[in-house]
């Protein structure tokens, strides 16, 4: 089974493939354009939600009670529109890099990609917990919006970073 065949398949072992900084733009050119592949493959899964939530944001100021918010309900809108409006900025970066980037520097487009992309869902990770926040307590009250978006940011956290890191370090 061949190197390609195996991580099309997801049978390959994430400790086998070589760091980024260790592929050579001509002489890894098949793998640099695999991994690249699998990137832009994430961004169609992320984009969509991203950009639902951005519409929303974007159309939540024609409601007939949006004038109803208050100084801070009006805030946390704000970060999340802003942040989510960024998050999808970041995750269609990647797909210009891939259609305006110098096709020879395979290496730097995936690794401006990678980084691109988890920026982008670190804004999104803000849009939705201020969009959270924002709209429970507009619902409820502050103190069960602070409740609410408690379990948002821990499941973040857990499934984002934690795991990814510690996956990671085992390797």
């Amino acid at each position: 089974m061949t190197s390609s065949t195996r991580a099309r398949d997801g049978l390959e072992d994430s400790g086998a493939q070589k760091d980024l900084d260790e592929l050579d733009d001509t002489v890894h050119r098949d793998e640099l354009r695999q991994r690249y592949e699998v990137l832009l493959q994430e961004l169609r899964v992320s984009l969509p939600g991203v950009q639902v939530l951005s519409a929303f944001l974007l159309t939540a100021p024609f409601s007939q009670r949006f004038g109803e918010l208050d100084e801070w309900g009006r805030r946390a809108y704000g970060v999340a529109l802003v942040s989510s409006m960024m998050s999808v900025i970041c995750l269609v970066g990647p797909i210009l890099l891939h259609r305006l980037g110098e096709r020879t520097a395979r290496a730097a487009r995936l690794r401006w990609g990678i980084r691109l992309q988890v920026l982008g869902l670190a804004f999104l990770a803000v849009a939705l917990l201020t969009a959270v926040w924002g709209v429970a307590r507009f619902v409820f009250s502050t103190a069960a919006a602070w409740w609410l978006v408690t379990p948002v940011l821990g499941l973040i956290g857990l499934a984002w970073v934690a795991l990814p890191l510690s996956l990671r370090l085992r390797r």
